[in-house]
């Protein structure tokens, strides 16, 4: 399990490649505007998602699905890469700018 956390670790605070010259604050506003979209409805694929788990444990003797817990880890770490992001935490975008690794 421990192997698991020093992935998802990794992810979260691996190297990124900075950009060389962050963008000006207006188009910085207009990245951050569009990431809040998409957070928003990262919401609503988070709850569609975290149904769909319940129904799959409750008819498969309450062993989750893989594929379906792997994407929920997939979009936490996407979260907290955009939630860095809007925060200036970091200057790198978030996924469809970069990588999703």
């Amino acid at each position: 399990m421990g192997n698991d956390d020093e992935k998802i670790e990794g992810r979260l605070r691996g190297e990124q490649i900075e950009p060389e010259d962050p963008d000006n604050l207006v188009l910085r506003l207009i990245y951050m505007l569009l990431i809040a979209v998409m957070i928003s409805l990262t919401q609503t694929v988070l709850t569609v998602a975290t149904i769909v788990q319940f129904v799959v444990m409750l008819v498969n003797n309450k062993q989750p699905n893989e594929r379906l817990a792997d994407f929920g880890t997939d979009l936490g770490i996407w979260v907290a890469k955009a939630a860095r992001f809007q925060t200036a935490a970091s200057n790198v975008k978030p996924w469809p700018w970069t990588e999703l690794d």
